[in-house]
């Protein structure tokens, strides 16, 4: 059986979305269409593990219906195969599925399909639901069918078709992946690191960690992968986007996490190795009112505004990291420089030396925002060489520009890279800034105030401009008089 590439399921994924046009808006079509995949891939991988058993066992089937033959169970009458023979009432047979494969799965499963209403058929037909189970029905998304990663890289590029027809801002939903990239570079994970994203969304930043391991032959199946997500839905997707990619050791939990923190050893925060994240952009209801006796002890630097999180998602974030731990945050350039309380911060969090660059990237790159965004990376413990200072790069031309958006290419991400990891300086783009160089500034830390422009000039002068522009007024007269006599050729 030959496997299915990427152009097809690519393709598979698209007509899914296609099909709930109209009925569903567009913002929507994640709800629907991730679960049923999840749905069908367990149908699946079932199937397979059940086929396989009954081969070894001379088809006993008894034998075959062992949980130890199988990584998940599924109940009678919760298998793909059941609800596609239903007819009427589909919603509701596709709930029913839902519910009973997460009782029978509690630990693994329990809670991942969400909590759409798929029994409303003012919005989903029996038709609708028949027509898209059916064409889910079109391909076997077994194991020997399709790769993990393979799925998973479909499903992302889904993820990005919906951030496009969307317009939904980055930070509730898509992040570029060239920048997850760039973020996963620069956090470089081991084999056997524990990996935090306290704002996970569709688990995207996690994946990168993993990806980056393969890319460099390491056994990825050592990381253990944790994230923490408010919204139910992308909570969800997140977990099924672990299993799609063929990843076991995580945990995803679901909750406010400046409010309510999730993971804990003892009666602390959990310390991690690594700790990335997109958190919402200068988020409003952020819990203000408890973080001034805050009871998981993460106010190291200081109260944040009312009416901005920026801060506080970074203080969390450097609360979780152990005694060697490396942090990569995308802020905007706002928490740079604001003053007041981020001011105050941001001072108390260099005097600590925390901070160990600050990269800038180009705007209009994230979707739905036209806003310029910044790359800070902290270190609980800086090398020997990297103490006191702090890198600054301006990459905000180290973009493709588009007509309606910006792009960060690979060899974008490339250059950026490497100029953190030179940690020299590049006239025009890189400064390596002491803490007294940053104290004189005030402890601002908008990157032209390191990264000096030099702009030569090149401009002519009055008499060379003259010149010029009466050779410009000559050969245009000589041009018209060509176009004349051409066209008076064709008129006679």
């Amino acid at each position: 059986m030959s496997k299915l590439t990427i152009s097809q399921l690519e393709q598979y994924l698209s007509k899914a979305a296609w099909i709930l046009k109209g009925p569903v808006d567009a913002s929507d079509f994640k709800v629907y269409i991730f679960p049923l995949l999840f749905f069908k891939r367990l149908s699946d991988v079932y199937d397979e593990e059940t086929a396989t058993a009954l081969e070894e066992s001379d088809n006993d089937k008894e034998y075959a219906a062992l949980p130890e033959n199988h990584r998940f169970n599924i109940p009678e009458g919760c298998h793909w195969k059941e609800v596609r023979a239903t007819t009427t009432n589909v919603g509701q047979a596709l709930e029913q599925a839902f519910r009973g494969i997460e009782e029978a799965n509690q630990e693994k499963l329990y809670g991942i399909f969400g909590d759409a209403q798929w029994s409303n058929k003012n919005k989903l037909s029996d038709r609708l639901l028949t027509d898209l189970i059916e064409h889910f029905s079109m391909h076997t998304l077994s194991n020997e069918s399709v790769d993990p990663d393979m799925l998973g890289n479909a499903y992302e590029y889904l993820i990005k078709h919906f951030a496009d027809l969307t317009n939904k801002k980055a930070g509730e939903f898509y992040t570029p992946r060239s920048v997850v990239h760039l973020l996963g570079l620069i956090l470089d994970p081991k084999p056997g690191d524990t990996v935090y994203d306290p704002a996970c969304g569709t688990g995207g930043m996690l994946l990168e960690c993993v990806d980056h391991l393969k890319d460099t032959g390491a056994d990825y199946r050592t990381l253990k992968l944790y994230g923490q997500e408010k919204n139910l839905t992308s909570s969800s997707i997140a977990r099924m986007n672990m299993f799609l990619h063929g990843i076991e050791d995580f945990q995803i939990a679901r909750g406010d996490t400046l409010k309510t923190p999730m993971f804990f050893e003892g009666d602390a925060l959990k310390k991690f190795d690594c700790v990335i994240a997109n958190p919402p952009f200068s988020l409003k209801d952020w819990g203000a009112e408890n973080w001034g006796n805050d009871p998981y002890g993460r106010n190291i630097a200081g109260v944040p505004p009312k009416g901005n999180g920026d801060m506080a998602w970074v203080q969390h974030m450097i609360s979780s990291m152990n005694e060697s731990g490396s942090m990569t945050v995308v802020l905007p350039h706002g928490a740079l420089f604001r003053k007041g309380a981020e001011g105050k911060i941001r001072q108390a969090l260099l005097e600590q030396d925390l901070i160990e660059a600050v990269i800038g990237v180009g705007p209009n790159i994230f979707y739905g925002t036209q806003l310029a965004a910044c790359v800070m990376v902290f270190k609980k413990n800086k090398s020997v060489d990297k103490k006191g200072k702090v890198l600054f790069i301006d990459g905000a031309d180290q973009v493709r520009v588009g007509r309606a958006q910006n792009f960060l290419e690979k060899e974008h991400v490339k250059q950026l890279y490497e100029w953190y990891q030179g940690n020299a300086e590049v006239e025009n783009y890189v400064h390596v800034a002491t803490l007294e160089e940053i104290q004189e500034n005030g402890y601002n830390l908008n990157i032209p105030l390191y990264v000096e422009k030099i702009i030569e000039d090149n401009l002519p002068s009055v008499e060379e401009a003259t010149r010029d522009l009466k050779q410009a007024w000559q050969a245009s007269q000589e041009a018209e008089e060509r176009f004349k006599s051409i066209l008076n050729k064709f008129i006679q």
